[in-house]
This record gives structure tokens, C-alpha cells and sequence, in this order.
């Protein structure tokens, strides 16, 4: 597997528990720590796919990090380019802008500070503290992309 294809696959805790769980008090209005429930077209279907996702707050911005890789949300979302984002009732529709990987840098650094505990094995033993040339590297391994308004 090519490292832009990589994907580490959720084990049998977080795909039974803890994803569910987030989900559901998401889609409820409990929004932990930025969760947000992400619906995105299929590329292939055009249903309506949904998964727990993280938004990063950074710098006057807000970011979707897939810290496992390049899994179907990321597959969808670079092909439909746009999609919701939801918190109990409430729906945001945005559209998306890929980042490239030296955008990433300062983005994957403020995720992995945020979300260390529960990320931060996905990052290849980097740390929020490394330097840039580290985050450069595992950069192929986590798309990010912008959250752009729909408008």
C-alpha cells in the first residue's frame, strides 16, 4: 500500500463503542470537544454517508483531520467537495478545500495537541512538540481539509 493510500481501520472498541457513542450524543446536541457528526454524498452511491469527526478551531479557521487516513469520508468528500456538518438539529452545510501537505504542518500540530489522547497513535510517534520537517513527513499519511461556507 502506497503511503497516500494509507488507512488504519478503527478496531472492534471504537467501531462498536466509542464512535456510536459520540455519534449519538452528537446528533443529540452534545458536542465533545468539537465532535461533530459529518455527512457526505457517497461518490458512488450518492447516499448519505455519516461519521464522527473532530472540527479543529485553528487560527481563525476550522479543519475536518482524518488522523487514520485516507478512509471513505476523505474518498467522499474529495469528490463530492462538499457536505454538512451536524450537532443535534443543527445543520451546517459547507464545502471543502483540500490542503496541501505543507499546509498541513501547523494544522496536523494543533490536532495532535488537541486530540493527542485520542489521536495521537495515528501519527506515527510524532508529537505536537516535533519539529516541522516530522510533521512534513507523515503529512501524505492525513488529509485535512479547509471548512469553507457554502455561500
Amino acid at each position: 500500500m502506497a503511503v497516500a493510500d494509507r488507512y488504519l481501520a478503527p478496531g472492534w472498541f471504537t467501531r462498536a463503542v466509542f464512535n456510536p457513542a459520540v455519534a449519538f450524543l452528537t446528533r443529540h446536541g452534545v458536542s465533545i470537544l468539537g465532535s461533530r457528526v459529518l455527512a457526505v454524498r457517497g461518490r458512488t452511491s450518492g447516499a448519505w454517508r455519516t461519521t464522527p469527526v473532530n472540527l479543529l478551531e485553528y487560527d481563525g479557521r476550522r479543519y475536518l483531520v482524518s488522523p487514520r487516513g485516507h478512509g471513505q469520508w476523505v474518498r467522499n468528500l474529495r469528490a463530492a467537495g462538499t457536505g454538512e456538518l451536524r450537532v443535534g438539529k443543527r445543520v451546517e452545510v459547507f464545502r471543502s478545500r483540500e490542503l496541501t501537505d505543507d499546509e498541513k504542518v501547523p494544522v496536523l500540530r494543533a490536532y495532535l495537541t488537541r486530540w493527542r489522547v485520542e489521536a495521537g497513535a495515528f501519527f506515527d510517534g510524532v508529537r505536537p512538540d516535533a519539529g516541522d520537517e516530522r510533521f512534513r513527513a507523515i503529512a501524505p499519511n492525513h488529509p485535512a481539509f479547509e471548512v469553507l461556507s457554502s455561500t
